[in-house]
Order: C-alpha cells, then structure tokens, then sequence
C-alpha cells in the first residue's frame, strides 16, 4: 500500500510500528506504543529496578529516552525522515519503581524543514512527571521506504 493510499491515521500508525520494528533502545527499555496519529503518539514504559538511581527514584535519562521516543514517533508519522534538531526537559516530579509512564507526544508547529513537539509523561495515576520540548528537522528519505527498499 502506497502513502497515496493511506489516510493520515493509517499513515502514522504504519510509520510509527516501522520504527518501533527497528528501534532496538526503545524495546530495550520495554517501551511500547498505545497510539499514533499525525503529529501526535503515545508510548508507555514500566520503570524498573533497573532503572533506579542513587536517590531511589527513576534516572533522568530513562524519563528523558521514553519523552524522547515518543517525540520521534510524533515527527515522523508523515513518513518524511525527521531528526531531533534539539531538546530539552523539565523534570517536575520523581517517578518511582514500578510506576507506568505514558509519554504523550504533540505537535505544536510544522513548518518547512521544521517542527515543534511538547511531550507530557504522566505516571499511571494521571499526576506529572516531566515535560519535554522537542525541535524536528526533517532529512532526506521516508521512514516506511526502510521496510520495503525493493518497492
């Protein structure tokens, strides 16, 4: 199936499980998609032992790679190769082992080669752990042409 023939959702969601297919940090990091849209995606992570730091709660890093995920998800769902140009985070409350994270992606501005992303992570009970802000730059290629050179 063509881009031509998809609608925008089924677009998105075929980019996003492309790149989940091939994003071996995120599976790593037992990251998973819940949705997909234009502009938008919604991934969940588990936080586990593994992930604690010295002050027993979630390392930064991890909070940062699942808000990070998601940006990538949301700026690339047109199916134009789409890089982070520069980022940053604002930690707002500590998550904590055996929490369930949501990372909420959305896109704010797409203009030309680049795009602005806001990311809420929230825990399972709705309370907020960080906000991430994200600048795309789009690169040349598609993401879905890596699933299929031969077409």
């Amino acid at each position: 199936m063509t881009d031509l023939q998809r609608t925008p959702d089924e677009l998105a969601q075929a980019c996003a499980h492309a790149m989940l297919s091939r994003d071996q940090a995120s599976q790593a990091l037992g990251i998973t998609l819940l949705a997909a849209g234009p502009g938008q995606a919604r991934l969940s992570m588990a936080i586990r032992t593994d992930m604690i730091q010295g002050h027993g709660t979630c390392h930064g890093g991890f909070l940062f790679a699942l808000a990070d995920s998601a940006f990538a998800f949301a700026c690339n769902s047109y199916d134009q190769a789409t890089v982070a140009l520069g980022c940053s985070i604002d930690y707002v409350t500590p998550a904590l082992r055996g929490d369930v994270l949501v990372a909420s992606a959305t896109e704010l501005s797409r203009k030309g080669r680049t795009g602005l992303y806001d990311v809420r992570v929230e825990n399972q009970r709705g309370e907020l752990i960080a906000l991430f802000h994200g600048k795309s730059y789009k690169v040349r290629g598609t993401v879905l042409a890596q699933e299929n050179p031969d077409d």
